[in-house]
């Protein structure tokens, strides 16, 4: 049987091995290109920053391809990795248990999230490799009764070279990403094509036959039995829209907010970032130097990025938001996340504050980068792992699928749901098939 995956994320990757290893013939199409991770030095930014040359954030996938901004509303930019490997190429490593709202409609995905856990070797950086004043601000935060804990990470702390940027490739190879999940699919018969975005699904009486691709070098058809979606919350959305699927309203992105302050040689980028985070109600606060804010974010011009200090307020934001068949993002920040983002910039700035890090304590720039919640599970979707909606043979594998905001890493997440959808799509399939 052929299976076509479209996305090569943690959704994507995760799916594409399990179906490949199970004998079917699967085809994973990728919209980016092959991943290179940033190879220059934040230094090399500081004259031009300062002048503002850099510009706004728009601007990150000219000095930084594989990550693609999107603009959703005047003071909210959205974040995707489109390359192979999507987003877990950019990310800070992080892989918690985030479950928020699943239990409610009866998901529960703790066996898949302890295989994936002992599948990709989970472990805490040693606190002895911690930066001096994040040891300070974790001491802070204990005393402010906010529990914080060490924050479970894909990276090999022996390979690690605690250069802080993460998020813009890992050069060493010591933080996993998704394209390990790629090379087993490949090993086990499965193929990849680059630059090949889907543009829709062929639909034909109700059943599915392919997908479609589209870019500058024309269009391709690709015939399949079955097609599962996971290119992301905004991806997999306009695919749906264009394919005649209606898509939810009800986009979240775990929208960040990270507070500056100074403190002269506290050289944060002598560690991963999120060494630790704090769970609160609706939030977690973690210590994070935002490259995005340091680049783009006039307010922050000032300071350099050995004296910069950051902490990150990541919160669990309002459902509301709509993608429509060009990609186009309409979201806002709500009332609400307002109040919360206040709430909990106050309690980062105290941190900081307790720990000797001086103001002024300037926010940075609002935005996101786990996307999800475009076609989310209801109960009753849940023990097929799909919507009644879909027409026969085609399926959605991603965060898409999650109902509400996380307000933590989603990595673990992302790759969890993968895992339980590509087995209902194994157990649909009569034995012959396989």
């Amino acid at each position: 049987m052929k299976a076509i995956v479209v996305g090569s994320g943690a959704s994507g990757a995760t799916i594409a091995r399990e179906l490949s290893k199970n004998g079917l013939e699967v085809l994973i199409l990728e919209a980016g290109g092959n991943f290179k991770p940033f190879t220059r030095h934040v230094s090399w930014s500081e004259p031009f920053r300062k002048l503002g040359i850099l510009g706004s954030a728009s601007n990150i996938n000219k000095i930084f391809p594989p990550m693609n901004s999107i603009k959703s509303s005047p003071d909210l930019a959205l974040f995707r990795g489109i390359t192979t490997g999507g987003c877990t190429v950019l990310t800070c490593g992080n892989l918690v248990r985030a479950e928020e709202g699943l239990h409610h409609i009866g998901l529960k995905l703790e066996s898949e999230f302890q295989e994936l856990e002992n599948l990709i070797k989970v472990e805490t950086f040693p606190e002895n490799r911690w930066r001096p004043l994040s040891r300070e601000m974790f001491k802070s935060a204990v005393k402010l009764g906010l529990d914080p804990e060490s924050t479970p990470k894909a990276v090999n702390e022996k390979k690690c070279i605690s250069c802080g940027l993460c998020e813009l490739g890992c050069v060493k190879g010591a933080r996993w990403d998704s394209r390990n999940f790629i090379d087993d699919a490949c090993a086990g018969g499965a193929t990849i094509k680059i630059n090949s975005p889907v543009k829709k699904v062929i639909i034909e009486k109700g059943i599915v036959k392919g997908v479609e691709t589209g870019s500058i070098l024309g269009k391709n058809t690709y015939k399949s039995d079955l097609v599962v979606l996971a290119a992301g919350g905004i991806g997999s959305a306009q695919i749906l829209e264009n394919s005649g699927i209606e898509t939810s309203p009800h986009l979240w992105a775990d929208v960040v907010l990270t507070m500056g302050g100074i403190f002269k040689n506290a050289k944060m980028l002598k560690e991963p970032p999120m060494v630790w985070y704090s769970k609160q109600e609706d939030y977690i606060l973690s210590p994070y130097v935002d490259i995005l804010s340091h680049w783009f974010h006039k307010p922050w011009r000032k300071v350099s990025i050995n004296d910069r200090v950051g902490m990150m307020v990541k919160l669990a934001d309002s459902e509301e938001g709509k993608v429509d068949k060009q990609g186009k993002v309409d979201k806002n920040l709500s009332p609400k996340d307002r109040d919360t983002l206040k709430k909990a910039s106050s309690m980062a700035s105290l941190i900081m504050k307790e720990s000797g890090v001086k103001g002024p304590y300037i926010q940075g720039m609002y935005n996101g980068g786990h996307l999800g919640g475009t076609f989310p599970l209801e109960a009753a979707d849940v023990k097929n792992m799909r919507s009644e909606q879909l027409p026969s043979g085609l399926w959605v594998g991603d965060l898409s699928l999650v109902p509400r905001s996380q307000g933590m890493p989603t990595m673990l997440l992302a790759a969890a749901i993968g895992l339980r959808v590509a087995r209902k799509i194994l157990e649909s399939m009569p034995d012959a098939a396989k």
